[in-house]
């Protein structure tokens, strides 16, 4: 380097400019998703957000609820798609999601985009994706983060995380404890595999076998890429038609599908029995089970298998929640009930 030469930011990676532009870019969808308790715009150095108004009713003890989680593998197919618009959505769904559990109903949100070189119309499709998720779940995008990291990801790659803030009343968390043998366990319908198992998924159809993404897969009727990346459903609405209810335990089904999730809100003696022909998983899973050559439980152990969420409640009560939650067009089924504790704490039949 010659020592007249005035070495820059961007000479070392990092394009300030590139990132202005993509904040313009994303400002629009970002201020959809505010609410009146929202108090400040893009750009502080800190969100805020008034908790007066925000659901608390007189002599309510409010808790806050938090949650923070990420995509994982899955956004190594939408690089190989070069489609980012629905991972955000997806960003957001594992977030909410978790607080959900709790009995919460989602506040705000904030995200967290790593990359090695900001483009801002990436970007921007990345966090409007975020943003829709957080209109969807009810809650008030007010703050994040691009970090523009050169040499540290791969070309055209990123990673991507978010964190949920909801409220409760502390009378009302609902944590599993009251859970009792006959309960009932209701199962919401996931959109496909959702946000986990995609190490599997990636290494079933593009390492084992030679798969393309933009084949179409007679046994799905549409793409394979439609089908990896179709977005994560969020529960907000579901949970809140039927908060009236005496909810025993809520269980997101994540990484480790039924047999890692549903034993995190059970009482020691008891289990979950469920009734595997009690619902049609969507054709992606026996997709997966055949070309992967992979037994039954090994499914259940790393897939949510069409069941994004459960509800746990006493047997009349989970017969008037069902009524309800298809009232509300939501897809759901009684899919199991708890038993006394046999050896493992899930079965399935």
């Amino acid at each position: 380097m010659k020592s007249s030469e005035k070495l820059t930011y961007r000479d070392a990676g990092v394009d300030t400019l590139e990132g202005q532009r993509a904040v313009s870019l994303m400002k629009e969808h970002v201020r959809k998703t505010f609410d009146a308790n929202v108090l400040t715009d893009l750009g502080s150095f800190g969100g805020l957000y008034e908790l007066k108004g925000a659901d608390i009713k007189e002599g309510a003890e409010p808790v806050l609820v938090s949650g923070t989680d990420g995509v994982g593998t899955k956004l190594k197919l939408a690089f190989m798609a070069g489609d980012h618009s629905t991972v955000g959505q997806d960003c957001v769904a594992m977030c909410v999601n978790d607080v959900l559990c709790q009995g919460a109903r989602p506040l705000f949100f904030l995200d967290y985009i790593a990359t090695g070189k900001v483009q801002a119309e990436k970007i921007s499709e990345i966090v409007k994706g975020i943003a829709d998720g957080c209109r969807e779940a009810g809650c008030a995008l007010i703050g994040g983060e691009t970090a523009e990291m050169p040499g540290f990801y791969a070309e055209g790659e990123y990673d991507m995380a978010g964190f949920c803030v909801g409220i409760v009343d502390k009378k009302k968390i609902i944590t599993g404890e009251k859970i009792s043998e006959g309960d009932s366990i209701i199962g919401l319908f996931s959109s496909g595999i959702h946000s986990n198992g995609y190490s599997l998924v990636r290494k079933v159809f593009f390492d084992e076998n030679e798969f393309k993404l933009q084949d179409h897969i007679t046994e799905l009727g549409e793409t394979l890429s439609k089908a990896l990346l179709r977005p994560t459903r969020i529960y907000s609405k579901a949970c809140r038609a039927v908060c009236d209810f005496d909810i025993k335990g809520i269980v997101h089904i994540t990484g480790g599908g039924f047999f890692e999730n549903v034993p995190r809100v059970l009482p020691k003696d008891l289990c979950a029995e469920f009734d595997t022909t009690a619902w049609e998983p969507p054709a992606i899973f026996p997709l997966i089970k055949k070309i992967g050559n992979m037994e039954k439980r090994e499914m259940f152990s790393t897939f949510n298998m069409g069941i994004g969420m459960m509800f746990f409640a006493g047997s009349e009560d989970a017969e008037k929640m069902l009524k309800v939650l298809k009232e509300n067009g939501e897809d759901a089924a009684i899919i199991g009930k708890v038993i006394k504790k046999q050896t493992d704490e899930v079965t399935l039949k």
